[in-house]
């Protein structure tokens, strides 16, 4: 959500900005919003003035008394039961422009970094640069689940009679490594200072539109009938929800930390769930990375946040490459995105398996995450995420790029102390 006083002094700013984004529709909230906020700040300054006003005639009532002049007194103490029902309708009014305001700027696109580059969808994102030499093997790569089954490691049948599609059982040795990975993911963070968190798997509704946008939230999120909690979609969502209306010293910052969660989605949109594959699907774990730091800060940890998902990757030998995402493809909080897609050579593309955003002080706001400065003043923090490792795509690259032609998978070195010492599976 962006700074009122933005609309207020550079209205034209945020209006290019939609262009940007190509949300034309959305251009004619910037002129709704300015009227309501200057209709707004005109029934709070009248209503300055009726409080004003009443404490000037309310003294003058009891000085009237005092003398004996109690027709002049009934005379003031009905101008102030008027002001008093004037001022009631316009603190209604007051409340309704604040509302009515606030709806508008959360649909207002956040306004985005210089360096993204403008297009309508992901295919305008950018290739950035590419991490190992990708390559296809002088043999057929089966389909992911074929290989998991070949291994006895999944059972999407069961899991489609008791949950429906886009559900599975991971069993044996790929659950092993399900599990190992996830596990290797964990320590790799913490050796890099994070501190290691399990949030709560459910939020409530003002924690979920304070760190994502509406449309993001009806096409992921699962509500929890009758209460207000919603499941989580990752793990970024409870983290960022810890502080919510905190004020933060500037000397704790910044706060890294990783943790792990289930996430659970819907899935609602074009791509839709997978009837036989576990790409796109409704339940999965993930490790996540968050950091809140102050805000000349967040591009360097926007740097230093995806170069950590590259080295994790590279350390299992699966080639990555680094796409920058454009202002199309942008989440209405995101200020710059870049997303990690790994390397599939049964497809012989890229395909995407993490992605890193800086969503400047957008969450800040929305949650009233602030940070104290030195100098005793308050200022909104910057929010990122980037996921570290998100099983199971990350099993369809690890499969993939670990096949052997007798159809074993190799285990990496990195890998072996997780699973009990095993240098394959097969």
């Amino acid at each position: 959500m962006l700074d009122i006083n933005l609309l207020r002094t550079n209205p034209d700013l945020v209006r290019e900005n939609i262009r940007k984004k190509f949300q034309d529709s959305k251009l004619p909230l910037v002129d709704e919003v300015i009227t309501l906020d200057r209709e707004y700040r005109e029934a709070l300054q009248r209503a300055d003035w009726l409080r004003n006003q009443r404490k000037t005639l309310s003294k003058q009532i009891g000085a009237l008394m005092g003398q004996g002049k109690k027709d002049e007194a009934e005379q003031v103490k009905a101008q102030v039961g008027a002001m008093a029902q004037e001022l009631e309708e316009l603190e209604g009014r007051e409340e309704t422009y604040k509302q009515e305001i606030r709806s508008r700027m959360l649909v207002i696109p956040n306004i985005i970094d210089e360096s993204v580059p403008i297009g309508k969808d992901d295919s305008e994102n950018v290739e950035i640069e590419r991490f190992g030499e990708p390559k296809v093997p002088p043999f057929e790569v089966p389909y992911h689940v074929d290989i998991m089954e070949r291994l006895q490691g999944i059972d999407l049948d069961s899991a489609r009679k008791t949950s429906g599609n886009g559900f599975y059982y991971l069993t044996g040795d790929i659950a092993r490594l399900h599990s190992a990975i996830l596990s290797y993911a964990r320590d790799f963070m913490i050796d890099k200072g994070f501190t290691y968190c399990i949030p709560p798997f459910m939020i409530h509704g003002d924690v979920v539109n304070g760190v994502m946008s509406f449309a993001e939230m009806e096409n992921m999120m699962y509500k929890i009938e009758g209460e207000d909690l919603y499941l989580i979609g990752t793990s970024e969502h409870s983290m960022i929800g810890r502080f919510i209306d905190t004020i933060l010293d500037e000397s704790e910052l910044p706060k890294t930390l990783t943790s792990y969660s289930p996430c659970f989605r819907k899935e609602v949109g074009a791509h839709g769930i997978e009837e036989r594959g576990v790409y796109r699907i409704h339940q999965f774990e993930k490790q996540e990375m968050i950091v809140v730091c102050r805000p000349e800060d967040s591009m360097m940890w926007f740097e230093r946040l995806w170069q950590y998902t590259v080295e994790l990757f590279r350390s299992m030998d699966i080639p990555v490459r680094t796409l920058e995402c454009c202002s199309g493809d942008l989440a209405d909080l995101k200020v710059k995105s870049l997303d990690v897609e790994a390397w599939s050579p049964r497809q012989q593309k890229y395909f995407e398996v993490g992605s890193c955003s800086n969503l400047g002080d957008a969450q800040a706001r929305r949650l009233q995450i602030r940070v104290k400065g030195a100098d005793g003043k308050k200022y909104l923090a910057h929010t990122l995420n980037n996921t570290v490792v998100a099983p199971p795509r990350m099993l369809i690259a690890f499969l993939e790029n670990n096949l052997r032609a007798d159809g074993t998978v190799a285990i990496p070195q990195v890998l072996r102390m997780y699973m009990g010492g095993k240098e394959q599976i097969g």
